[in-house]
């Protein structure tokens, strides 16, 4: 996945060294999905189930602003998230590229993921992604670079 992202990073022109790379959704997909998964195994059944996941995922992503699946990959000086999800497939375009020097990088347990907010110290805005915790999705990666740097405290 490094390797990938390295190279959609040299095809958009950027030139920088990518230390790791992750799978990740916006905040809140999993809470939309399970949400409409039961609203539609309530109404459907089996057929409503499947639906409802759907349309709790397009909800979650539609509410974010974010595609459902970013590809996260932080160097020594930016996190950059890019859209796509493949392990085997280069990422696509640029959705954010933010400096590490004035970013706090604050990470939250959850049962089945890992919530990760990525503040602007100076602004306060904040990009919020969770990571699964499969380790097929190298979420975990990502969040130990960023955990290695001073300036990034994780709670």
């Amino acid at each position: 996945m490094v390797e990938l992202f390295q190279a959609a990073l040299t095809h958009h022109g950027i030139e920088d060294t990518v230390l790791a790379v992750g799978q990740f959704e916006p905040r809140g997909m999993s809470g939309s999905m399970f949400a409409g998964a039961m609203i539609g195994d309530e109404v459907g059944g089996s057929v409503g189930f499947g639906a409802g996941v759907l349309a709790g995922r397009a909800a979650g992503r539609m509410a974010s602003g974010l595609p459902s699946e970013v590809m996260v990959g932080v160097t020594q000086t930016k996190v950059y998230g890019l859209k796509g999800n493949s392990r085997r497939k280069e990422p696509g375009e640029i959705l954010f590229a933010v400096p590490r020097e004035g970013l706090t990088a604050t990470v939250h347990q959850r049962v089945n993921v890992r919530v990760l907010e990525l503040i602007d110290k100076e602004t306060g805005s904040r990009i919020e992604l969770e990571g699964n915790r499969l380790p097929i999705t190298h979420s975990k990666d990502v969040l130990e670079v960023l955990e290695q740097s001073a300036e990034q405290p994780t709670v």
